[in-house]
């Protein structure tokens, strides 16, 4: 049973189309909001909160450039009302650089 308000680990959320479509979503108004050009890479992780619908914590990778940088996107949805909103979207840091001694 869930707990409302309690914040859980989603099990299987690096593999699950909704929350990839979530991850987009963020990203894509990320975009819109700062005229950027990241482009969604992977979900890394995910949280859920049950509140008046349910709150998504999802850890992701996009590119931006060449660079592979990870962040964070918290995402409301509340699906009875067609509505999901991103109330939070942040870097978090650099992916895993390549090796060291790797030239272009």
């Amino acid at each position: 049973m869930t707990t409302v308000g309690g914040i859980k680990e989603k099990e299987g959320s690096e593999n699950s189309l909704d929350i990839d479509l979530l991850a987009k979503f963020a990203v894509d108004h990320h975009n819109t909001k700062e005229n950027a050009l990241l482009e969604f890479h992977r979900v890394v992780n995910t949280k859920e909160q049950v509140v008046a619908g349910t709150m998504y914590y999802i850890t992701l990778e996009a590119t931006d450039g060449d660079k592979k940088k990870v962040y964070e996107a918290k995402v409301w949805v509340k699906p009875w009302m067609n509505f999901k909103e991103v109330q939070d979207f942040k870097y978090v840091g650099d992916a895993d650089a390549p090796a060291e001694g790797c030239s272009s």
